[in-house]
């Protein structure tokens, strides 16, 4: 049988958190390319790179963009008959994540070099490949921050207001936010568990 070592990817895969307080300390810009570098190197469906990425730093946008997006929450979770107090908790809750961050990433696609088709289902099974194709791009940023010491977390928010984060972020129009990734020098630690792998595999 061959033998199984552990190494310092899976280490590092097996140690990675969702961290959401930060300190308040820059992340420098050369940095913040590095691990873009990271995410523009995930494969992709017939290699077209559909990702794309906004980096907001400024606090006035971060700012603008919390406020977007929770006036947007609001009006959602009011919709929903919810309680004041819950719906002020989550907006708060949203706002803080979004502000507290010293960067914040919005990780998009664009259908701009995919393929087209005439009929609904091979469009959205294209769709579809474009979404997991930018999904890995976001993942290895996650872990190349992990790996350089920084905190991040991967935000879905955006999915539920992608025309409030477009217009508010200025984004071309063809840009489809997918996620929000919050990052810094992180103040918190985490442990989380996983299923037994049995629970999620069956082998034929």
């Amino acid at each position: 049988m061959t033998e199984v070592r552990d190494t310092y990817l899976f280490d590092l895969i097996l140690t990675r958190r969702s961290l959401r307080r930060y300190r308040p300390d820059p992340v420098p810009r050369a940095l913040i390319e590095r691990l873009l570098t990271a995410a523009i190197w995930a494969p992709s469906a017939h290699n077209r790179q559909p990702w794309r990425f906004a980096v907001v730093e400024s606090p006035e946008q971060k700012e603008k963009l919390a406020r977007a997006m929770g006036e947007r929450l609001r009006r959602d979770l009011e919709a929903d008959s919810l309680s004041q107090a819950v719906i002020d908790a989550d907006v708060a809750r949203s706002h803080d994540r979004i502000t507290s961050a010293p960067v914040l990433i919005a990780v998009c696609l664009t259908m701009a070099d995919m393929d087209t088709y005439p009929d609904a289902r091979r469009a959205q099974a294209e769709y579809l490949m474009a979404v997991q194709s930018t999904a890995m791009a976001g993942e290895n940023l996650l872990l190349a921050a992990h790996e350089a010491g920084l905190g991040a977390c991967w935000m879905c928010a955006p999915l539920f207001c992608p025309d409030v984060v477009r217009h508010t972020l200025g984004l071309p129009r063809d840009w489809q936010p997918q996620g929000l990734i919050t990052l810094g020098y992180p103040v918190q630690q985490r442990e989380k568990t996983r299923r037994p792998l049995e629970a999620s595999v069956l082998w034929r």
